[in-house]
């Protein structure tokens, strides 16, 4: 029993032994671009902002990915050391540029339900980036890397140390607390910086088994009553880990989250059903 999940040992036989296949992360990336309407998040975005309410558009996204794992559960897995765990809270990792014009970031963690509203996510992010950006030095990922630098050689003794008690499950729950390496998904928001979508390597080191990152909005070719528009589009890149579950539940998941995003209003509820995880 690890601090963040249980472990699940009557998975499909098929990704029971993929995980000893392909027994490191790298080998086991899959990638896709998933391309959302923009014009229904921001139609929402105003309307909202004429009720006095700003909501981001990450936020939407966050919401929909947290109403989609209500939903498809095994969404948050991982692997480690072989073997398939169900992880037992929602931490999101994300960078948080210490100013607009600076290019140095930090990067710690968000914890969600998977009841969260719209505008709990919102709130939420708020909180958290004005924290960072604020007072940086109480940012728990910050305080350990401090550490591991303040005494010549305990950065490779120590990394090498917490990779050792990962492994085995015996890292303690205030370290994955702190780790940026431990989170059910990391995302991104490159188009804040101009940037176009990418696809963020998942870290072969902790429990990462999903990442987005939003980029550039673009223009898709679309047939539509049989000719070809082109629809302003959101790009996310996501890059998952595909032993933690089929291709078809990945593509189904994915497909939900499009759906829930051309109509953002059914953020504004809790979920009616929480899924949980059927594998003991």
């Amino acid at each position: 029993m690890r601090a963040d999940g249980r472990r699940l040992r009557n998975t499909d036989p098929m990704y029971r032994v993929a995980a000893h296949i392909m027994d490191k992360r790298v080998d086991s990336m899959n990638m896709i671009t998933i391309d959302i309407p923009y014009t229904p998040m921001q139609n929402y975005v105003n309307k909202k902002r004429k009720e006095g309410v700003s909501v981001s558009h990450m936020a939407l996204v966050l919401a929909a990915y947290l109403r989609t794992m209500a939903k498809f559960p095994e969404l948050n897995r991982f692997i480690v050391n072989k073997k398939v765990y169900e992880r037992n809270e929602v931490a999101v990792g994300m960078v948080v540029l210490q100013s607009l014009e600076s290019h140095e970031g930090t990067m710690s963690k968000m914890y969600f339900e998977k009841t969260d509203t719209i505008f709990d996510v919102n709130n939420k992010i708020n909180a958290y980036v004005n924290e960072n950006r604020e007072a940086p030095e109480n940012n728990g990922t910050e305080k350990i890397i401090k550490i591991l630098l303040s005494i010549p050689g305990l950065l490779t003794v120590g990394v090498k140390f917490f990779k050792f008690l990962d492994k085995y499950g015996l890292l303690p729950k205030a370290i994955i607390d702190m780790s940026p390496f431990h989170m059910s998904l990391g995302i991104t928001n490159l188009a804040s910086i101009r940037t176009n979508h990418i696809y963020h390597h998942c870290y072969e080191f902790g429990t990462t088994s999903i990442f987005m990152a939003m980029g550039n909005l673009r223009e898709v070719p679309k047939r539509k009553g049989g000719e070809i528009i082109f629809e302003r589009s959101l790009p996310i890149g996501v890059t998952m880990d595909e032993r933690i579950c089929s291709g078809s539940y990945f593509a189904t998941a994915f497909r939900y989250l499009k759906k829930l995003l051309a109509n953002p209003e059914v953020l504004e509820l809790p979920p009616e059903e929480v899924v949980q995880d059927t594998c003991k």
